[in-house]
């Protein structure tokens, strides 16, 4: 009995520690949470990031240039973008977005900087850059987090591939507007082109794709003049000097908008925008032209006649009330001017709130852990491991990619590469004080005078007989399509071949007199060179040593080895020859016969009938009674040799039959 006391008197101690255990572990979870609490204020993340219900405020980066022609019409786009999001109830309720931006000053060394400052605030997404350069060395780092890089204005096509899946285009991408260039090219009837670039990413990518597309219309760039980064007026000088001694008039500017315009002041300088020029500019011209408030007359000038592609948005009711917002609110947000990038960053900002919105009510939850990899890096001065991870980074990324709605700049649908659906490209022709749109450029349909929008509700159709385009002053105020090409000032005359023979030289031969060769088929060269437009410069160098004739296949060979460009002579045109080298239509008679076989046929005396059929012969025998019986009526009366017996008669009419067989 005294150990059954002793053994519940020990339970009912073993309980009491118990609870005084258990009661300790509350205080301290409690102080945990007060103080985790208060840490993810200090971070700017609201309390409720790790919870599943909807915080109420939530971080959003962006990283561009401010003072840039992009940048100054971008930044004001975003904080509406971001003030309209947050006075919509139907979006994002009880969420407030927080902008943070970092200004990139167009340095890819500050950007890596910037966007390392930036991870600390624990944003869900970052939106920019608009450098093609800036968006490949932030990607690495956006990939480390998993934090979604949404960019309006980066258009480099290999920013598209596997190495960097957190990267998302929310622009038309470049692949695009280099196949709209190829197709304006081939539809004039150029087959070179020299692109002018800058050569970073953004430039050498875009031209690679350029000469894939060239490629496929039977084109081909014939040189590519790069340009570096910040290039100086001197260095500008240089390079346009080197092209226009080439022989292509097709010039493709790839540039920043930034310092574009610079090139063409200095092309006009150089007498390079006059007439038999083409210049064609990719969409950075009409961002730069569309942004000039008020319209500098001066700088329309260097740009009369130039093509370019500007980026085609539909003309809805929702963008024309953002115009509207904007030109009366312009000097208020500091917006110098307007294209048609601060529509698709307006339009970012909305496709990410939407995306966060249906995150949030699909359960997702706004979570961030640290990265093992960051601390190891613990004692460096740069703190590293203050940045952590997006845990629902991968799943906001998809559903992002699922997003379909209807924005400023079009519907933003993203397909299976990641680009926005229909892309499509308005071909302006700039001249006056302003640009005058010439048609329009879609993916399926290519060029054309119809909007896209129509095209896309029909069956894709990019034949050549379906291109088309309004008519295009040129540069030099002439409607005349430019030819495309000029001989080279530093160009090398054309080698022609000439056999020097010793026989038959009235078909070609040595001359004392210039320009040393002679005979018909240097007449007929010479005829023909002189009835194109413009001048052929070219040389006659003889083949063989004079004593004897040359053997012509050599002759063959040696301008299929280029080392003739063409060969004058009375070159016989036989099988082995054309699998090597072209030949013109023959202007000589070959002297070359036809034997044929002949059936031989045995001789008869009736071979007079052949000619005839039978059918032939009775209708003639039977015309020949009737004019002998139409003489003997008209001669029995008043002749006598006519008269007699009606046997003697009829024997009259047929000897007159046959008279008329023998007179005839």
């Amino acid at each position: 009995m005294a150990m059954s006391l002793l053994n519940i008197s020990g339970g009912r101690a073993s309980m009491k520690r118990m609870l005084l255990l258990m009661l300790i572990a509350g205080i301290c979870v409690s102080i945990e949470v007060v103080f985790g609490q208060a840490a993810a204020k200090g971070n700017g993340t609201d309390v409720s990031s790790s919870s599943s219900s909807r915080p109420s405020v939530v971080n959003i980066g962006t990283l561009y240039t401010y003072d840039s022609v992009i940048g100054r019409a971008a930044g004001p786009a975003i904080a509406a973008a971001v003030d309209d999001v947050n006075s919509d109830p139907t979006i994002l309720p009880g969420t407030r977005l927080n902008l943070i931006s970092h200004n990139t000053n167009c340095s890819g060394f500050l950007a890596t900087v910037e966007v390392l400052q930036l991870m600390v605030n624990d944003v869900v997404a970052v939106i920019g850059p608009q450098s093609s350069g800036v968006a490949h060395i932030i990607s690495h780092v956006v990939n480390e987090l998993h934090v979604p890089l949404l960019s309006f204005a980066a258009t480099d096509p290999t920013l598209s591939a596997l190495q960097y899946p957190y990267f998302l285009r929310t622009t038309q991408n470049d692949y695009f507007q280099m196949y709209a260039i190829a197709d304006i090219v081939s539809y004039f009837g150029w087959r070179e082109v020299i692109p002018i670039f800058v050569d970073d990413d953004y430039g050498r990518s875009g031209i690679s794709i350029l000469g894939d597309a060239l490629a496929m219309k039977r084109a081909k760039i014939s040189y590519k003049a790069a340009l570096a980064p910040g290039a100086s007026k001197s260095q500008i000088s240089d390079l346009l000097l080197k092209v226009n001694q080439m022989e292509s008039r097709v010039y493709v500017v790839h540039v920043n908008p930034d310092s574009g315009l610079s090139l063409f002041s200095i092309a006009r300088g150089l007498h390079m925008t006059t007439r038999g020029y083409v210049w064609i500019a990719t969409d950075w011209l009409p961002s730069v032209v569309d942004a000039l408030e008020p319209v500098d007359t001066d700088t329309m000038n260097i740009l009369q006649g130039v093509i370019a592609l500007r980026h085609h948005t539909q003309d809805t009711d929702l963008k024309k009330k953002f115009m509207s917002k904007w030109s009366s609110h312009k000097n208020s947000v500091g917006a110098s001017g307007f294209n048609s990038y601060a529509l698709y960053a307006y339009d970012t900002v909305w496709l990410a709130a939407r995306a966060l919105d249906v995150f949030l009510n699909e359960g997702g939850n706004l979570s961030y852990s640290s990265d093992p990899k960051l601390h190891e890096t613990n004692g460096s001065a740069m703190n590293l491991s203050s940045m952590r991870v997006f845990d629902g980074g991968q799943e906001f990324l998809r559903t992002l990619l699922r997003m379909n709605f209807t924005g400023l700049s079009g519907q933003i649908q993203f397909d299976m590469d990641k680009n926005l659906v229909h892309p499509a490209y308005d071909v302006l022709n700039i001249g006056g004080t302003g640009s005058r749109r010439i048609g329009y450029w879609s993916d399926s349909s290519g060029l054309s005078t119809v909007t896209p929008e129509v095209l896309y509700t029909k069956p894709k159709n990019t034949s050549a007989s379906s291109q088309h385009l309004y008519s295009v002053i040129w540069p030099g105020e002439t409607s005349v399509v430019p030819r495309g090409w000029v001989f080279p000032e530093n160009g090398k005359p054309l080698r022609i071949a000439v056999p020097n023979r010793i026989s038959y030289v009235q078909f070609v031969s040595k001359d004392k007199n210039p320009p040393g060769v002679r005979g018909y088929c240097i007449d007929v060269f010479e005829a023909a060179i002189n009835l194109l437009q413009y001048p052929v410069p070219h040389i006659y160098i003889l083949h063989g040593d004079g004593k004897r004739n040359p053997v012509y296949n050599e002759i063959v060979q040696a301008v299929a080895e280029d080392r003739y460009d063409a060969a004058v002579g009375d070159v016989t045109i036989v099988t082995n020859r054309t699998k090597i080298v072209d030949f013109t239509q023959p202007f000589m008679e070959s002297g070359l016969v036809v034997v044929a076989p002949v059936k031989e046929v045995k001789s008869s005396p009736w071979a007079f009938l052949k000619p005839f059929t039978f059918q032939m012969w009775l209708v003639t025998g039977a015309f020949f009674l009737l004019v002998g019986a139409v003489v003997w009526i008209l001669e029995h009366r008043i002749n006598g040799e006519f008269r007699g017996s009606p046997r003697k008669q009829l024997m009259t009419i047929f000897w007159l039959a046959c008279f008329e067989v023998v007179v005839i």
